[in-house]
């Protein structure tokens, strides 16, 4: 899911609890720009807008800026 403010970041955390991942938590800091900070397996991350929240293989979360998501993942039919 791309994070861009507030609207996305709530459907991320439902997202993420949908998931059943109880150790992910997910902040949203306001400061120039919404940021969302996200626990990873390697500690805290922060995403920022246009950055896409990932689900890992471990159903750990993290995040993944906008051109190399674009680079590496092609869309598909769910």
């Amino acid at each position: 899911m791309q994070f861009n403010g507030m609207d996305s970041y709530l459907k991320i955390v439902e997202w993420m609890k949908a998931c059943g991942d109880t150790t992910a938590m997910a902040d949203e800091i306001k400061y120039s720009h919404p940021i969302m900070l996200i626990q990873t397996l390697e500690g805290t991350m922060a995403a920022n807008p246009t950055d896409w929240i990932i689900k890992g293989v471990k159903n750990e979360f993290y995040p993944c800026k906008n051109d190399i998501f674009v680079e590496t993942y092609e869309e598909c039919d769910s």
